[in-house]
C-alpha cells in the first residue's frame, strides 16, 4: 500500500516541485492551501505524512498543527519554514510536529524526516548570536506565544505594530 503525504503551504510553485519531488519517492501526494482544505482532506481520508507551512497567509501553522492532530494523532508532520528560530521549533515540537526544517530544504531532507531516517549533525557557531539575531528569536518567541497574532505581539513587546511589521520583514544575517 502507497504512503500518503499531505502538503500544506500556500505558495503554489514550492508545493508544486515538493510534489513532483515526493511522488519520485513513492508517495501519494495530495495538496492544500489553508488549514480549512487540510481539515477537509484529513476527514476523507487517512494521511501518513505531513508537510506544513508555519506562516500560511492568514494563519498560524501552529494552530494548524493542532488541529490536524485532533484529527489524525498518529500523522507524522514536519514543519517547513522560511522564519524559523529556535523558540517557534521548540514550539512545533511540543505541539506534536515530528521535525522542523528550514526553507529551502531538499527533497531527500524532507522525505528523510518525514520517515524518521534524517542523519542528525549539530554544528555549534563560531561566533555567539549578533543582537540582531538575539531580538528576531525573542520576537519570534512572543508571536509564538500569541499564536502569529502581531497585534497582540506587538502590545506584549510594548512597540507598535508597524514597527514589529518593520522588523519581522529583516531577517538577521548571521548564522544560527
Amino acid at each position: 500500500m502507497t504512503q500518503k503525504l499531505l502538503i500544506i503551504d500556500d505558495d503554489a510553485v514550492l508545493t508544486s516541485t515538493l510534489k513532483r519531488a515526493m511522488e519520485r519517492r513513492g508517495l501519494e501526494v495530495n495538496t492544500a492551501m489553508n488549514g480549512e482544505e487540510a481539515i477537509k482532506q484529513l476527514q476523507e481520508q487517512f494521511h501518513d505524512f505531513a508537510t506544513l507551512d508555519l506562516k500560511l497567509e492568514k494563519e498560524s501553522g501552529l494552530t494548524i498543527l493542532e488541529n490536524i492532530l485532533s484529527i489524525q494523532a498518529d500523522l507524522k508532520i514536519v514543519i517547513l519554514t522560511g522564519y524559523a528560530s529556535i523558540p517557534s521549533t521548540v514550539e512545533a515540537i511540543k505541539r506534536g510536529a515530528q521535525d522542523y526544517l528550514c526553507k529551502p530544504a531538499s527533497g531527500d531532507d524532507i522525505f528523510a524526516a518525514l520517515t524518521g531516517k534524517k542523519v542528525t549533525t549539530t554544528d555549534i557557531p563560531e561566533k555567539p548570536l549578533s543582537v540582531d539575531r538575539v531580538e528576531w528569536e525573542h520576537i519570534q518567541r512572543v508571536m509564538s506565544e500569541n499564536d502569529g497574532n502581531i497585534s497582540a505581539t506587538a502590545r506584549a513587546l510594548g512597540m507598535h505594530r508597524r514597527t514589529l511589521q518593520r522588523k519581522l520583514q529583516k531577517h538577521p544575517l548571521d548564522n544560527v
